[in-house]
Parts: structure tokens; C-alpha cells; sequence
């Protein structure tokens, strides 16, 4: 075999030149020939007992082919190892022509990991989110939970902001009625944005029966590319009006979220219980977010272009099936890998620095640590020792939490040597409430 390195066409990118002796490949071929011979079975013969020239018709091309893709994998493998390359993904191995017959020539394109020299993240700046669980946050989220029970009951007065109405509506560009423009019996809660803000003050003040007709500007980056920044004309007409009615703080209200003795100072408890443990997971979200940029803004690196193609569909697969789990059609929803392109190059790039990172520092998961992430998780089911041995019964779903393991001290790495300072946040804010 001899093998010679091409300049490479990009960064990461080589290219290897490599010839087998076609002697050896025959060598091959004969040797797996014979040993088919043994065993083969053709009509009129005998196992074992078929002619070798009838082997050789009938089988030598599948041997060749056998060969050559043996030999070829021997070479190429050998030559990586020779120059310590690690090669990324599957090489392209393209035939080379040549005057001499007695060797196969051929060409192996492939990509190569980047070497990674781990930067620190000394200037770095993060912060470390503090909020601590109030009466006052308590009091919002019970708030929050009322409203998603709010009942509606008819009421005879003009309609106004958070009543629910029932709408017919007719939308008219240039005179004519476009697309998704007209509805009966409509129904829409004034003031919850689902509807743009300037056809629902064309509702505001309407008494049931009474239509009132109306000019109406899309805005510029509207979803429908039609519509965009086009003046339109509605006509709507009421047909209902329904007032909403929060449920009472009292033991019905606590007995819907689950306590079963309608103890209100037991589901303010509860709340404030689960609130201590949602800030306390967002808080810790922003943080890993915060210590991840920081990593890839301390070490740009390349990454090999097959790792990210991979990455993409990976991750378009994983879009399919959760479309197919919603009951979407996904064979008319088609999802192109390309839409997560720059996603995964994130990804890659974050796993390729986080490796490097846990070997230069040991960073490695702890035993006690994977188990108490375990038990933790196992605390909100019935049995959580059932759930301890599920975890430890298959070593995938223990690499899993390994996993979450090794994030959580790449995390701490990251916080305890960046400018870390703490600042208080919000509760509208963390929770995504501020709106």
C-alpha cells in the first residue's frame, strides 16, 4: 500500500492519495471464492461439490467487490492511524485512473476534528440571577391560575375589554373579500391579543345586534405576505356578549389545583413550594445559557462541516416525530435539515469545546453525583426506588443523566472562573410574565 497527503481544501478538510496491489486483491478474491465453494448450493450439485470455474461465474464479481471494499478500508485505515488524523464522519473515496495495472489507485476525502486550545473565560461577564419567593409572587401565580378557570356568563351591555364575544366579520381589500377574511359566529376575548389591536377597537362599545364597519392597516411583517401593510375594510357585527368571572380564592378553588381538604393555607403552600422550584430551575437555565456563550465566545473554533449535517438532521427527525405525535401529516409538512442549520453548529461546536473542557479540567461525572440527580428526579413519582433501579437497569438512560451531570460542573467551571456577580431579577421577567 502507499498512501500520500494531498494539501487539504479547507481547514479541516484532507485529502489522502492511496494505491493496493492488485496481486493482493486477487489473492483476496480467490481465497473468498474457495471458501464459498465449500458451502455453496446450485441446482444438480451437491454442497461443496460445485465447480470452481461455476463459483467463479457466479460469484466473482460479489468477491471482488467484497475485496476491494475490504482492501480500501484496510489502506485508508492505516493511513489515518500512520498520521494520527481523527477523521469526522465517513470519508469520500473516489477511483483514480492509471497507466499502471498492477495497483488500484483511488483518492479518500474526509474531514478532521479541530485541535482545541482551551481558552479561559477570565473576562467573561455573567449573571447570576437572584429572586427569592414572596407572598407577592405567591399572590400572582394564584392570580395567573384563576384566570385560566375563568367561567363566561351572558350579559346585556356593550361589549368591553376581557369580555368574551361572539363575532360574524367580513374583510374586504380593494372591494373584494380576501382570504381568511370572513367568519360567522366567531368567538374572541377582547384584550387577549389574539386579534390585531385595532379590530378589536372596532368591537369595543358595540351593543348585540349593532355592526359597525371599519379601516384597518396590517402591519409590515405580517404573516400573511398579501396582507402586509395593506389597508383593509371590515365589517363586524356582535351577536353575543359574555362577561368573565374569576373563581373565588376559597376550598373549591384549592380542591381544583389537588388538595384534597380545600385547605387554602395548604395551596398557598403548595404554590409557593412549586414557584421555589420553577425559579430555581429558570435561574439556573439563564445561568448554563449565560456559561455556554462564554464558552464559544472564549474558543471560535471550526467545525467539521459533516458533524453539523448530521447534527441537522438529527434534529429535523426529532421535529418530524413531534409533529407526527401531534397528529400532523408530516408527509405534507416536509422539514428540511437545513432550517437547523445554525442550531446545530452550536451544538457541535459546544460539544467539541465542553469535551475539552472536562479532559483539561476534570470535569468528569461523580458517581454521587449521578445518583443524587436520580433521586431527585425520582422524588415526584409514587415509587421513586422504582424509578432509582429503571435509571440503573440500562446503561443509555444512565448516560443520560451522566450527561446532565457533566453540564452542570462544566457550568460551575465556567461560573466560578468568569466575572460572576449576582443581580436581581424580576419575577415577571425570570417567569416570562412580563408582557
Amino acid at each position: 500500500m502507499q498512501t500520500n497527503q494531498q494539501p487539504a481544501t479547507s481547514s479541516l478538510e484532507r485529502r489522502i492519495d492511496m494505491a493496493v496491489q492488485m496481486a493482493d486483491i486477487e489473492k483476496d478474491v480467490e481465497q473468498r471464492l474457495r471458501k464459498m465453494a465449500r458451502t455453496v448450493k446450485m441446482s444438480g450439485f451437491r454442497p461443496g461439490k460445485v465447480p470452481f470455474k461455476m463459483v467463479q461465474q457466479h460469484y466473482g464479481a460479489q468477491a471482488r467487490n467484497e475485496a476491494i471494499g475490504e482492501a480500501v478500508e484496510k489502506a485508508f485505515g492505516e493511513a489515518v492511524r500512520s498520521q494520527n488524523l481523527r477523521v469526522a464522519g465517513y470519508p469520500r473515496i473516489e477511483p483514480k485512473g492509471g497507466e499502471d495495472k498492477s495497483r488500484l489507485e483511488f483518492s479518500a476525502t474526509f474531514e478532521v476534528y479541530p485541535e482545541i486550545q482551551l481558552n479561559g473565560v477570565g473576562d467573561k461577564a455573567i449573571e447570576r440571577p437572584q429572586l427569592e419567593v414572596g407572598e407577592a409572587e405567591v399572590d400572582k401565580t394564584i392570580e395567573v391560575l384563576r384566570k385560566q378557570r375563568t367561567s363566561y356568563s351572558k350579559i346585556e351591555r356593550a361589549a368591553a375589554s376581557g369580555d368574551r364575544v361572539t363575532i360574524d366579520f367580513t374583510g374586504r381589500l380593494n372591494g373584494e373579500v380576501f382570504q381568511g377574511g370572513q367568519a360567522t359566529d366567531y368567538p374572541v376575548v377582547l384584550g387577549e391579543g389574539r386579534m390585531l389591536p385595532d379590530f378589536e377597537k372596532g368591537i369595543v362599545g358595540l351593543n348585540v345586534g349593532e355592526s359597525h364597519t371599519f379601516d384597518l392597516t396590517f402591519p409590515g411583517d405580517y404573516q400573511a405576505t398579501e396582507l402586509a401593510g395593506k389597508q383593509v375594510s371590515f365589517e363586524v357585527t356582535l351577536k353575543g356578549v359574555e362577561m368573565p368571572q374569576l373563581p373565588q380564592i376559597d376550598a373549591a378553588f384549592a380542591m381544583s389545583l389537588g388538595i384534597a381538604d380545600g385547605d387554602v393555607a395548604k395551596m398557598r403552600a403548595e404554590i409557593r413550594s412549586n414557584l421555589e422550584s420553577e425559579v430555581t430551575k429558570r435561574i439556573k437555565g439563564r445561568i448554563k445559557e449565560q456559561a455556554m456563550q462564554a464558552l464559544l465566545d472564549a474558543n471560535p473554533v471550526e467545525v467539521p462541516r459533516v458533524l453539523v449535517d448530521q447534527e441537522a438532521e438529527q434534529m429535523a427527525e426529532a421535529a418530524r416525530q413531534d409533529l407526527a405525535n401531534r397528529g400532523v401529516d408530516v408527509k405534507n409538512m416536509p422539514v428540511d435539515a437545513s432550517w437547523f442549520a445554525a442550531q446545530a453548529e452550536r451544538r457541535v461546536k459546544l460539544g467539541l469545546i465542553i469535551a475539552e473542557a472536562v479532559k483539561q479540567h476534570a470535569l468528569h461525572a461523580r458517581p454521587e453525583q449521578v445518583r443524587a440527580l436520580i433521586d431527585e428526579q425520582a422524588q415526584s413519582y409514587e415509587q421513586p426506588d422504582e424509578v432509582v433501579r429503571w435509571y440503573y437497569s440500562q446503561p443509555q438512560r444512565l448516560a443520560q443523566v451522566e450527561a446532565l451531570a457533566i453540564e452542570e460542573n462544566v457550568v460551575n467551571w465556567v461560573v466560578a472562573n468568569a466575572k460572576a456577580t449576582d443581580k436581581a431579577i424580576a419575577f415577571d421577567e425570570l417567569m416570562g410574565n412580563a408582557a
